[in-house]
């Protein structure tokens, strides 16, 4: 079992064996940046068996010169050889690999004091090791920092695959491999918005799915919400897992809950 701490990565060998007493941790990796905003961490192993692990940055805008912020990374899975997979990523909290073709698929946080509707968080893809997504230099792949954007253009950084909404708060994300609905949700991505905290309106709190549109493209639709009426929101939606016979779990950090979300045909 590999966890995800602010600056480090811990290891618990054997931990089905041992839940009543479990080990000592494995310190795998200790040397990320200790700060906490945007530090808190999702991980995964890749169909590459490495581990990834995003660092976000350390600030609602900034750039700083330690490459590591604002990225995510890969290691090996005893700690070794890490790298940067993608750049100009503020703070993503969830990804997920395509099963038909291993493309790396994420969310990101947009960034916040720019008004009500800019810019957009975003749902991203991964073709090239060491791409540059665009922060803190451009927002949503077509807004330029109104700081760090001077002098720069929107071209030279990869654009988003969706505009998911100002504000959101996208966190985790997960390719239906499932049967268990619809066909139209095969190989679509749902996606749990958290919700916005400093929108006049708030927004989000509820699941998208990110759907193909059968010509190379996405669309999105609202799948699961109730979780905020009018502008009082009763839960905040975080991770999405899929189980075994297809049905969705999703938790809740608002109101300390995980739902299952299933489906019987008529």
């Amino acid at each position: 079992l590999y966890v995800a701490e602010v600056h480090r990565i811990l290891r618990y060998d054997s931990i089905e064996h041992k839940l009543a007493a479990p080990p000592t941790p494995v310190v795998v990796f200790d040397r990320f940046p200790t700060e906490k905003h945007h530090g808190w961490k999702y991980i995964a192993i890749g169909p590459d068996d490495r581990l990834y692990v995003p660092v976000g940055a350390p600030c609602n805008e900034c750039l700083r010169e330690d490459s590591i912020y604002a990225t995510v990374t890969s290691m090996k899975l005893d700690g070794t050889d890490l790298r940067i997979e993608a750049h100009g990523v503020r703070n993503s909290v969830g990804f997920d690999w395509d099963p038909r073709t291993g493309q790396f698929w994420f969310t990101e946080n947009g960034r916040d004091m720019m008004g009500n509707d800019m810019p957009n968080c975003e749902l991203n893809t991964l073709t090239t090791r060491g791409e540059h997504f665009g922060f803190p230099f451009c927002h949503q792949g077509d807004t330029l920092d109104p700081e760090f954007g001077v002098g720069k253009n929107c071209a030279d950084y990869t654009a988003p695959v969706l505009k998911l909404g100002p504000h959101v708060a996208p966190l985790g994300m997960k390719f239906y491999r499932g049967r268990m609905f619809p066909e139209k949700y095969r190989n679509a991505i749902f996606i749990a918005e958290h919700g916005s905290w400093n929108r006049s309106t708030p927004i989000g709190y509820r699941v998208k799915v990110a759907l193909p549109d059968g010509a190379g493209g996405w669309t999105q639709e609202v799948f699961a919400d109730g979780w905020l009426s009018g502008n009082t929101a009763t839960g905040r939606p975080v991770v999405v897992l899929e189980l075994e016979d297809g049905s969705l779990l999703v938790s809740d950090d608002a109101a300390d809950m995980i739902y299952r979300i299933s489906y019987t045909k008529p």
